[in-house]
């Protein structure tokens, strides 16, 4: 690894920050979802703990999740409130703060990996090629689990990685961050499995005891955490096990798919990524081995597991990402400047390319959301015609307690009794659904955002 001067150190940071900046903005800004999760297993729950109102999934309701990332949401809502920061967009933004620094931290992460096999100033194009690729901005800012954990896997590995030749107390921090990306996503500990038989399998006695030291401090910290929240030590964790692994529940109630599901997905790399990978493969001494290990090892596990959604990817995709980039750098130091560059260039390019086409990865409904957050601050009453509770943004984004329906269709039961309510003065449809009815009721269009409306009386 090349010194690094103070100035290129200012530099290199300055560009992690812009970097990590842009999914911060996109998910504040542009709003929406990328799955229910987003909204019922995070910001429902911590609007919950914060504040005594909000919807409580089932998960919820059985002690299928823990409290950490939800509390503290709730912890830092509260202090939002207490300066005055009630509107939901504002709510919102003071949320995006933690999963920034996360987000930076993982870049800088990124950055150290890559220079110990390139140049310092080279190795500042991994945060632009991981930061600006396509899947990462969709979900580096999203109070997901699948986006707090793979930030903390890359921050873990590249601590593993570092303990080869440091003290024992960084391989310590490696096991903790492990631990901590399980907390806020149980199906990562497919990687922390993956990661403790690479180190024993180069015998690496040292970091491998130190890891698992590290881990183990989290591990007792959720088993207090548990038994602090629904009264028994890995309350959660057994009853996520039990629910997606033994008992067959979550393949009956959500459905399985076939074993290859992902590999069409997996094309969402880009062009650059998989050589990168197989450089890594061959030229071990430029590679990120143990990164690209765990990717792997994640991507067939989940692959094995009846029930599948897209999301599920995210993790493994940045972990093959991380691990193609110092190899595929390493190539084109090789070349000259001017022949390097268009190839660097390029690789950017395809990167940023991906967010312009549809793909699973990108935010649904954002313009429902955004209207959401308009109405909510003049509302006392909202009628939301789209898809049920699970496709609304829940109360967190109405910031405060008034009465909500979800309803399909017109027809539905309790549209009917909102339009007899003077309370619900407001109304959020997609695509005209319910138009006709809405204007009968007194409700006019306010604004138009894409096929979403917001409608008042």
């Amino acid at each position: 690894m090349t010194p690094v001067l103070p100035t290129q150190a200012w530099r290199i940071r300055a560009v992690a920050a812009a970097v990590a900046l842009i999914p911060a903005v996109v998910a504040v800004a542009q709003l929406g979802r990328l799955h229910p999760d987003e909204v019922f297993q995070t910001l429902e729950p911590a609007n919950y703990r914060a504040f005594g109102y909000g919807i409580l999934a089932w998960e919820w309701q059985v002690g299928l999740r823990n409290w950490a990332v939800p509390g503290l949401f709730a912890w830092l809502l509260k202090a939002g409130a207490a300066v005055g920061l009630n509107d939901p967009l504002a709510r919102r933004a003071l949320l995006e703060v933690p999963q920034y620094a996360l987000h930076l931290a993982m870049l800088l992460a990124v950055h150290r990996l890559t220079a110990r096999r390139v140049s310092s100033l080279l190795a500042a194009a991994s945060m632009v090629l991981v930061g600006l690729y396509g899947p990462v901005v969709h979900f580096a800012g999203r109070t997901m689990g699948e986006s707090f954990s793979a930030a903390l896997l890359v921050l873990a590995i590249e601590r593993l990685d570092a303990a080869r030749e440091r003290p024992w107390h960084v391989a310590a921090v490696g096991g903790a961050l492990l631990g901590l990306a399980v907390v806020t996503r149980y199906g990562s500990a497919v990687v922390v499995v993956a990661a403790l038989l690479w180190l024993l399998a180069t015998r690496a006695w040292k970091p491998l005891l130190f890891t698992t030291l590290g881990g183990l401090v989290i591990a007792l910290a959720l088993g207090a955490l548990d038994w602090a929240t629904w009264d028994a030590p890995f309350h959660s964790l057994r009853k996520y096990v039990d629910f997606n692994l033994v008992s067959g529940q979550a393949a009956a109630q959500f459905g399985s798919q076939p074993g290859w599901f992902y590999l069409p997905l997996l094309g969402w790399l880009g062009l650059w990524a998989w050589p990168g990978l197989v450089l890594g493969a061959v030229r071990r001494r430029d590679g990120v081995s143990l990164a690209g290990f765990c990717g792997l090892a994640y991507v067939v596990a989940i692959s094995l597991t009846p029930h599948k959604e897209a999301r599920f990817l995210y993790p493994g995709l940045v972990l093959l990402l991380v691990a193609a980039t110092p190899p595929w750098l390493a190539l084109l130091s090789r070349l000259a400047p001017q022949r390097a560059l268009p190839f660097l260039g390029a690789s950017v390019v395809a990167c940023v390319a991906i967010l312009v086409f549809p793909s699973p990865f990108r935010p649904e409904r954002p313009e429902q959301f955004r209207l959401v957050v308009k109405a909510a601050r003049e509302a006392t009453g909202l009628v939301i015609v789209n898809e049920g509770v699970w496709g609304a943004p829940g109360f967190f984004y109405l910031g405060k307690n008034i009465p909500w329906f979800p309803c399909d269709f017109a027809e539905d039961g309790r549209f009917v009794q909102a339009m007899a309510m003077p309370t619900f003065n407001r109304a959020v449809i997609w695509d005209d659904r319910a138009l006709a009815q809405l204007q009968q009721a007194g409700f006019q269009v306010l604004q138009t955002d894409g096929p979403a409306k917001l409608l008042g009386r």
